[in-house]
């Protein structure tokens, strides 16, 4: 069972270390985000991500997508040093097919970027195809010590088709799951939607995942700034403290006016995934703690519990402690919050985090 012994010692202890290691300014530290980018097939997710592409504020991406041709890339650069599956844009960007494996392709990338075989990039976006759920691939960027050490998942984004996306969502569990676990959606062909039917799309959406902000694609292009920001930083629920709920699905906000004590919170988080891991598709937190100067930022899919990072200051004045949670298998918001207010009432008084 996960205790508070899998999240310490990854630090060297300095003058501004807190008890998680050095603070940061930001989650992910020095390693190299990426961005997901799913949504069911056909809803204009490589339309895009091209878009991105040819805007400033994406020059130098990596963008790995399962074949080259997906992407349309006209103005390629196909460059007779950059490795087999590689093209350089004349951007700055690359493009990267997945070669055997995903985790491959991303230890690849890394390797050849220090190397200097391909040209260093900022981030990398990955496009993945219409039918993936996204939970695998959350799990093999936390699961694997190679590509957490290195790479920082920045965002999840869904492409949500208003033109048959309600169909996509009735008849497909994946559709349902990538909404679920998007930090943000992007609703694509209103234009080829009724007014009157991207309001029920949006009202469906909003049902699956209540609290991720939306932008409307204008023939396929957003505010880049809406792609590239950062979400492991979960927002201030939208809607208050009301749930998401579709049928085996749910999504919910804990809170906690005072600072928690650590040790009895990943007990609680600890006992949750021993018992209901499977169900737990994402948890995301921003949580004030005993002892700690700056927010404790928290990630788990699954069994698998992120290393936290304290960062340097609050983003905004709201220092209100949130875990936000995405579950299925009908664990609801009524039963993991009487875990966790149970475990927490536990804790010893005075702040003592060996007790």
């Amino acid at each position: 069972m996960p205790t508070d012994a899998d999240f310490t010692g990854v630090f060297p202890p300095g003058a501004e270390a807190g008890p998680f290691g050095r603070r940061q300014r930001r989650a992910r530290g020095a390693r190299v985000p990426v961005i997901l980018v799913t949504g069911f097939l056909g809803a204009g997710k490589t339309t895009l991500v091209k878009a991105l592409l040819e805007s400033e504020a994406g020059r130098n991406t990596a963008v790995v997508v399962n074949e080259l041709g997906e992407i349309g890339i006209d103005q390629a650069l196909l460059s007779p040093s950059a490795p087999d599956g590689v093209a350089l844009l004349n951007n700055g960007c690359l493009c990267c097919a997945v070669r055997s494996d995903l985790e491959e392709t991303f230890r690849q990338l890394f390797t050849d970027r220090a190397r200097g075989v391909i040209p260093s990039f900022e981030r990398v976006v990955l496009e993945l195809s219409g039918a993936d759920d996204p939970l695998p691939v959350l799990q093999t960027f936390l699961g694997e010590r190679s590509l957490a050490r290195e790479y920082h998942i920045q965002a999840v984004v869904a492409v949500a088709d208003a033109a048959t996306g309600r169909i996509a969502l009735e008849q497909n569990p994946e559709a349902r799951h990538q909404v679920a676990l998007a930090d943000r959606v992007v609703l694509s062909k209103t234009d080829l939607a009724v007014e009157t039917e991207s309001a029920a799309f949006l009202a469906a959406l909003r049902a699956i995942n209540p609290d991720a902000p939306v932008a409307t694609a204008i023939q396929g292009q957003v505010d880049p700034a809406f792609l590239l920001a950062d979400s492991a930083i979960p927002p201030t629920p939208m809607r208050g403290d009301a749930p998401g709920h579709v049928p085996g699905l749910a999504s919910f906000v804990l809170t906690f006016d005072t600072p928690l004590h650590w040790r009895s919170l990943t007990t609680a988080l600890g006992l949750l995934t021993e018992l209901r891991g499977k169900d737990l598709l994402r948890v995301k937190g921003l949580l004030a703690v005993e002892g700690c100067r700056g927010p404790v930022v928290v990630h788990a899919v699954r069994h698998l519990l992120h290393r936290p990072v304290e960062l340097e200051d609050w983003p905004t004045g709201n220092r209100t402690s949130r875990l936000v949670f995405i579950t299925s298998g009908g664990l609801d918001r009524e039963s993991v919050e009487s875990l966790f207010r149970a475990v927490l009432a536990l804790a010893p008084p005075g702040g003592d985090q060996t007790a």
